[in-house]
């Protein structure tokens, strides 16, 4: 099968254009299934974005005593502030500090909703004119142009447009990420693939530091394009194609010489997804995707905690993903559950 070397450029105009969307649905099925990221240009929120990346240098400088206030650990949801250095991926600790949100105007949780529901709860604020409307401004923006997106690629895919609604999820999630000035070699975030959903819509500034890795083991640098989004595909859209599009490595070098700032946007999917829809979907899925065989044959087998049977639904594998992440979190809320999933071998 065919490698990449660079990131595709998709534009989302051409896209939106009947001359040229059968041309540019080809590059995007191109982009899904060889490679798993895309550059997305043309797509609307340029103005939203620089007014959001313009408020970020001040909204991280805020007094330590203030971005404490929203700290992560007040919430059941992982929603709010994380210091820097507060976060692991692949066991080790990432250089950054970041607000997260989510959608707002989510159902207020009760016991006699799954445990894992809790996920879904209402966002923190810092103490900053028009946080919250620059959050909830962005939130709406992106999950217009995600839904747009969406049927796009289920387009691509030779399905109807509305193929992937049905497993999107009531909290979409965004983050404000710092990654500050480090040593050489330091980890931003460390290689991961995207778990909480469908897609990441991120924008980065003229930094640089993203890095995808291919299938010959070789990372390969996405360095910024003005104005665009970069796309990528999360766990939870691979697992609901069976592998057939899969979620592609990718890491965040620490920069060594200024600041860098991101905002990512995750799409989510339905918490209440079990294993045994996941599967039956993901076959009628497949079968009606034109691939390769050697994806099909491995259609439905994605190694992932999010179809492992140790876990109930979807929620739940998000739910361990976020405790052993943030384990400080994860012990204040859920104290049983962290020591059950720390010790937890995936089958």
């Amino acid at each position: 099968m065919a490698d990449f070397s660079s990131i595709p450029i998709i534009d989302f105009r051409r896209l939106q254009d009947p001359s040229t969307k059968e041309e540019t649905l080809v590059q995007l099925r191109e982009a899904i299934f060889l490679v798993g990221f895309l550059y997305l240009t043309n797509h609307g929120m340029e103005a939203t974005i620089q007014k959001a990346h313009a408020a970020l240098p001040e909204l991280f400088a805020l007094p330590a005593q203030v971005k404490e206030k929203c700290n992560m650990i007040h919430s059941p949801s992982f929603v709010g502030y994380t210091r820097l250095g507060a976060e692991t991926t692949a066991a080790q600790t990432d250089w950054r500090e970041q607000f997260d949100f989510g959608t707002p105007g989510m159902k207020q949780w009760t016991p006699d909703d799954p445990f894992w529901q809790r996920l879904e709860g209402d966002s923190q604020y810092p103490d900053y004119p028009g946080a919250r409307e620059l959050v909830e401004e962005y939130i709406a923006e992106s999950a217009k142009l995600s839904k747009i997106f969406m049927r796009h690629v289920a387009e691509c895919l030779s399905l109807p447009p509305t193929t992937f609604e049905a497993f999107k999820g009531n909290m979409d999630r965004l983050k404000f990420i710092k990654y500050p000035q480090s040593p050489p070699g330091s980890q931003g975030v460390g290689p991961h693939k995207d778990s909480s959903g469908l897609f990441t819509f991120l924008s980065q500034d003229d930094t640089g530091g993203l890095q995808v890795l291919n299938k010959k083991g070789e990372w390969i640098d996405a360095p910024p394009i003005q104005g665009s989004l970069v796309v990528n595909i999360q766990q939870g859209f691979e697992a609901i194609t069976g592998g057939v599009c899969t979620a592609t490595t990718h890491r965040v070098i620490a920069p060594t010489s200024k600041t860098r700032y991101s905002i990512p946007f995750f799409l989510g999917v339905r918490m209440d997804l079990t294993l045994a829809q996941l599967k039956e979907s993901a076959a009628h899925i497949v079968q009606r995707i034109p691939a390769s065989d050697d994806r099909k044959k491995r259609a439905v087998d994605v190694p992932s905690e999010f179809l492992s049977p140790l876990y109930s639904c979807f929620g739940e594998a998000y739910l361990r993903n976020r405790i052993l992440s943030h384990p400080d979190v994860g012990q204040k809320w859920y104290p049983e559950l962290y020591e059950k999933y720390s010790k937890q071998v995936l089958t």
